[in-house]
């Protein structure tokens, strides 16, 4: 590990001066944020603004077009190959429809990672993995596919997958599309469960107030016209204090709230 990763850093993951580009297409700029150690940090904003593409520039998947994203004071995109892997065997990322393999069983999707990452003994993987599974309720559906069991079923079973290495953040990007409004309250309910259990720090992608307003303690708020961020903060501050009137309007549902502290 590279010597100049610190660990006792209270900020996971730092965003400075970020410009998020595709060719000559600007999506956003001059994004600056913190997500400290323990945050369940909600990316939000509107429609187009960009949320899913910070979030793939956050897990490696594209470059930025200028700036920095630091995990424990250590930037990612100007580490060696060897250190960026380290980062990223720290990391556990679920996606909007769970993108389990469909010809592997839950336990084989779950495994997956163990085997390729780890030389543990096929015995201790399948502990893991039965264990895995029961942190989101699935005890018992090792063998199952993920085309026999339910939506909801499958993001859960995304999310066991997301923790078969023990991150210590994980990424989430619209993790309740597709629910109906029980099972996404539930979800929320096991992700912020796992957060304060495991200390792990979650960083997610989300339009849905309910999410953003149970689960989320810091964040930021994208907006598509200007193309930068117009707030970062707790929800429930921005909500009442935010200087934005749209991140307001937008918190709010467009009912400014009656009464703000």
């Amino acid at each position: 590990m590279n010597s100049e990763v610190n660990p006792d850093c209270d900020n996971a993951i730092e965003v400075r001066d970020l410009r998020l580009q595709y060719g000559h297409k600007l999506i956003q700029k001059d994004l600056n944020f913190n997500v400290q150690k323990g945050d369940v940090f909600v990316i939000m904003g509107g429609s187009g603004c960009g949320k899913s593409t910070l979030l793939k520039h956050m897990i490696g998947l594209y470059s930025p077009a200028q700036g920095q994203i630091l995990y424990h004071g250590q930037d990612y995109f100007s580490a060696c190959e060897e250190d960026q892997l380290s980062m990223r065997m720290r990391w556990g990322v679920t996606y909007q429809g769970g993108a389990l393999f469909s010809a592997m069983t839950l336990a084989e999707n779950i495994a997956l990672p163990m085997q390729q990452y780890k030389d543990w003994d096929k015995d201790d993987i399948r502990d893991r993995v039965a264990y895995k599974l029961a942190l989101v309720g699935l005890s018992g559906y090792e063998d199952y596919y993920p085309s026999e069991i339910s939506g909801g079923m499958n993001k859960r079973a995304g999310l066991a997958r997301a923790l078969a290495l023990d991150p210590e953040i994980l990424f989430f990007d619209e993790p309740s599309a597709g629910l109906d409004p029980l099972s996404a309250g539930r979800l929320d309910d096991l992700i912020l469960e796992l957060s304060q259990s495991s200390g792990a720090t979650v960083v997610i992608v989300t339009h849905e107030l309910a999410s953003i307003f149970a689960i989320g303690n810091n964040g930021v708020f994208l907006d598509a016209q200007s193309r930068t961020q117009l707030d970062t903060g707790a929800p429930s501050y921005m909500l009442r204090h935010s200087k934005a009137p749209l991140v307001r309007e937008f918190l709010s549902r467009g009912e400014i709230a009656s009464n703000p502290a």
